[in-house]
């Protein structure tokens, strides 16, 4: 998982970057989670958190390349990926739209849906807000 979604990319952004910077700048796009900011009982959210992370230091790495590196942050979206999961999902083409909106209007940060908005608002409060069967213990 981590050479998928942290090591490929940043490995993307290693062979792109000198190009981009190359013709005067342009634009690169992490594909986030709202699970860059929840942990669940799985090494996945650990994964996104560290691409997180990761495109943070790009952002700042890259900006005097004039190279904008926006990371965007949905959850449940229709994809193969996630097409047995019995939850409701975002269409791809509205997230693809809200992500260009953000590139467009020069956003570092793009976040997508209302579940990615509920988990990093909930950031700045107690752990409980975040976990609430903390709560219970």
């Amino acid at each position: 998982m981590y050479e998928t979604n942290v090591f490929g990319p940043l490995a993307v952004a290693q062979a792109f970057a000198p190009v981009l910077a190359a013709n005067g700048g342009g634009a690169l796009v992490d594909i986030h989670s709202g699970l860059s900011w929840l942990a669940t009982p799985s090494a996945y959210p650990s994964t996104k958190s560290a691409f997180w992370s990761l495109t943070n230091g790009l952002r700042l790495e890259l900006a005097a390349q004039n190279i904008q590196v926006v990371g965007a942050h949905l959850a449940f979206t229709d994809t193969p990926l996630i097409a047995e999961l019995d939850v409701p999902k975002a269409d791809p083409r509205d997230m693809v739209a809200v992500i260009y909106d953000g590139l467009e209007a020069g956003d570092l940060e793009v976040i997508c849906d209302d579940i990615s908005r509920d988990v990093k608002q909930k950031l700045s409060g107690p752990l409980e807000a975040l976990y609430p069967q903390l709560a219970d213990n």
